[in-house]
């Protein structure tokens, strides 16, 4: 029950209308003039959305569409429903993976918003691939790690609401997605202290936080040189009682993040080409988004 005494609203139409509400920012309602503007786009991309919550196939989100008649007027559908197909082929637009960007941007954006004060957020990557087995397992019993999805996030350390994402379909350095996870946190706010582990060690890394966007980078340093000491102005900063004093350990929030991504969301990809599994990892963590 809600503090009012009213009958509180199931959680996955709440994640329904938020998803059309945040969608509406950024999406026309027909993506063409000539197109038989049966269902909009944001009525699509919720779909999509709430395939990745219930964690079901594009039969299934619509499956339980039809039973449900309140989730069907929260997404504004009547008794006519998409056919499955037609969620696979928008799921296999280009522009998917830079719409979800935007919307998980706006979380974040609300995000700062609502919290007064100064922020920390950190960042960090993990990966999805299409089966349950491991990859030290596939790697033992010699079989190829093959369809694995590198997800990267930075997520402010107190709501855990992610502001910027980036997917990949190969192994990538850290630090080619913390360029692009900043490029996107920039337009989104900007926190007192940025949080990430010894991957991202990288003096280029540091100016670009301090110098250009005026964020206290806190990052795990690599021992490099034999005499013990660490090159570069910021770098040479990181010293054990530096990151103890900027409380470094505040960097969990972001494995906080994906170890509840993983539990709630499920960490195994279903789609098998390139970019429909590249829509399906950054939907999923807009999912989980929406969810908290």
């Amino acid at each position: 029950m809600s503090k009012e005494g009213r009958p509180k609203r199931p959680v996955i139409e709440q994640v329904a209308e938020m998803a059309m509400r945040l969608s509406q920012r950024h999406l026309a309602d027909y993506g063409a003039t000539t197109s038989r503007h049966d269902f909009t786009q944001r009525q699509l991309m919720s779909c999509l959305i709430l395939r990745s919550y219930l964690k079901t196939t594009y039969r299934g989100v619509l499956d339980f569409l039809a039973a449900s008649h309140t989730l069907r007027g929260c997404l504004g559908f009547g008794d006519k429903l998409p056919h499955y197909t037609t969620l696979q082929k928008f799921s296999a637009r280009s522009q998917i993976v830079a719409i979800t960007q935007k919307l998980v941007a706006t979380i974040g954006q609300s995000a700062a918003a609502q919290t007064p004060g100064p922020k920390d957020a950190a960042m960090d990557g993990t990966g999805l691939a299409p089966t349950a087995a491991s990859d030290y397992f596939r790697h033992r019993s010699g079989g190829k790690i093959r369809g694995w999805v590198k997800v990267s996030v930075m997520v402010f350390c107190g709501s855990l609401l992610p502001l910027a994402l980036v997917v990949d379909l190969k192994p990538t350095n850290d630090c080619t997605h913390a360029q692009a996870l900043i490029t996107q946190a920039q337009q989104v706010a900007q926190p007192q202290r940025l949080y990430a582990d010894a991957g991202y060690d990288a003096e280029p890394l540091h100016q670009r936080c301090r110098e250009e966007w005026g964020v206290e980078s806190v990052i795990q340093p690599i021992q490099r040189r034999a005499d013990g000491r660490r090159g570069g102005k910021w770098r040479a900063q990181m010293s054990p009682d530096y990151l103890r004093q900027a409380q470094y350990h505040r960097r969990w929030a972001v494995e906080s993040f994906f170890s509840g991504l993983k539990r709630t969301m499920g960490s195994t990809l279903s789609a098998r080409t390139p970019q429909q599994k590249l829509a399906e990892a950054a939907l999923r963590v807009l999912a989980y988004a929406l969810r908290r």
